[in-house]
């Protein structure tokens, strides 16, 4: 893969989590190059009011929207139809959407919400694409995890904090899952010229978090004050999924679009391949060519 060449113009890129903070920032960027941009999220009409601005303020009418349940199996797997019912390439991927719940909660899979959402949809939405974005190589994906895997620990007899809840813990643990995930992936698909690479945005003055009642709706808008911005937090995003400086880089975790060494215990081989056949098991889906 050239660095010279890399360039976003009328190459197809798929968002997750784009209909506000970072994922609509990211989204808008690259949008503004020249891509042809895919977001996706929940609500069909943020979807749609999000398409507009995007459209508006870039001038690019090549934006639309697939309105998806993230959190669930079925969810996803109709995002990917409805994706790949539109789209034969797909150059960049974006794993963006995510959560914190302050309450224990589970999926209509039976799955905690946490994990489903942070993690599972990524791993399940990179399988269903990954056909198509080795199929449109030279291609991407980035992930966005967070510093907060620096305090998760992987409790594989208890993924799903049935045993013992604790919303941090269950963050944590998924974001390190991200990162885990992240290795794995690109390990897998070396050789293929689709690179995978996993960043920490910052702290970020998003919604994120307000969906939780309690302390987490007081503490939120306070730690707010002393956040970066959207545009700020996206930059590691768009450095990532449009910089022709990373063409060739893959397997890293990026802070301030510099590479940065994640926790010790996410570079453990072992774990990631457990994690791995985990979340095969988690989301039955079928191994994709090359896998």
């Amino acid at each position: 893969m050239s660095v010279t060449t890399w360039e976003l113009k009328g190459k197809t890129v798929l968002v997750t989590g784009a209909t506000n903070g970072i994922g609509e920032v990211t989204a808008q960027a690259l949008a503004a190059q020249g891509a042809h941009v895919v977001i996706m999220s929940r609500s069909a009409a943020r979807c749609a009011e999000t398409t507009q601005r995007i459209q508006k303020a870039t001038g690019n009418p090549a934006v639309e929207w697939i309105a998806a349940d993230l959190s669930t199996l079925a969810g996803i797997n109709e995002a990917a139809d409805e994706f790949l019912a539109r789209h034969q390439v797909l150059h960049v991927l974006v794993n963006n959407a995510g959560g914190v719940f302050a309450d224990r909660q589970v999926t209509a899979d039976g799955y905690e919400m946490t994990f489903a959402l942070n993690h599972l949809n990524y791993f399940l939405l990179t399988r269903r694409l990954w056909e198509t974005l080795v199929a449109s190589a030279p291609a991407r994906i980035v992930n966005v995890s967070s510093d907060a895997h620096f305090s998760g620990k992987m409790n594989f007899d208890d993924l799903m904090g049935a045993q013992k809840y604790s919303s941090w813990a269950a963050y944590s643990q998924s974001k390190l899952a991200n990162v885990m995930f992240t290795y794995e992936l690109a390990r897998r698909l070396d050789g293929s010229d689709v690179t995978a690479n996993v960043l920490h945005p910052g702290f970020v003055a998003t919604g994120f978090g307000r969906n939780n009642g309690g302390l987490w709706s007081m503490v939120m808008p306070l730690a707010h004050l002393f956040a970066k911005n959207p545009a700020k937090g996206a930059e590691t995003s768009i450095y990532l999924a449009s910089s022709p400086a990373v063409a060739q880089t893959s397997g890293k975790y990026f802070s301030d679009s510099k590479e940065k060494k994640s926790s010790d215990i996410s570079y453990d081989v072992a774990a990631q391949q457990r994690l791995w056949e985990m979340s095969e098991a988690f989301v039955a889906a079928p191994q994709p060519a090359g896998a």
